[in-house]
């Protein structure tokens, strides 16, 4: 059995994210989404509430499980029983970074293995910070985000659309 795992703050949930699941629950038995808890970022949305919210726009998926972490990540794929990482890739220099890090935790856990999916070119430009950005000044967001997410989005900037 093929368990892996795919981490990130997901802070908002971009559309990108959404087309990495999707693709990636397809390639393995089971998908662990993984909501990364670093309050030092000082996110938009809670753990808990990144949690639930990919788990809604993630239920028509069966092998898709949703789950928040702390700590490495080496450690938590683990935990849990998963020997594959997946990181999506918008550019090369996403490459040299998400090299880096996949080098690291085979070091740290070497039963771990990470695969890279390139991102779909409608979404090669967008990642959550794009996202939020846009969204702080009351630009449109609607093609970044699921559309259920649109107005809680905007609701942590203030904003009513």
């Amino acid at each position: 059995m093929k368990k892996a795992i795919y981490p990130g703050s997901f802070d908002p949930m971009t559309l990108g994210h959404l087309d990495i699941i999707e693709r990636s629950s397809r390639i393995v038995d089971e998908l662990n989404v993984a909501v990364l808890k670093n309050n030092a970022k000082n996110p938009l949305f809670s753990a808990d509430e990144r949690v639930s919210m990919i788990k809604e726009f993630t239920s028509h998926l069966p092998n898709v499980t949703v789950t928040a972490y702390d700590g490495l990540l080496a450690d938590y794929a683990d935990q849990i029983g998963a020997n594959i990482i997946v990181r999506g890739l918008r550019a090369v220099t996403d490459f040299e970074y998400e090299l880096q890090i996949a080098q690291t935790n085979h070091a740290v856990n070497p039963k771990i293995d990470t695969i890279f999916l390139t991102t779909s070119l409608q979404y090669a430009y967008l990642s959550s910070t794009i996202t939020k950005e846009v969204a702080s000044y009351g630009g449109d967001i609607s093609k970044f985000v699921p559309k259920e997410l649109v107005d809680r989005v905007y609701s942590k900037f203030n904003i009513k659309r």
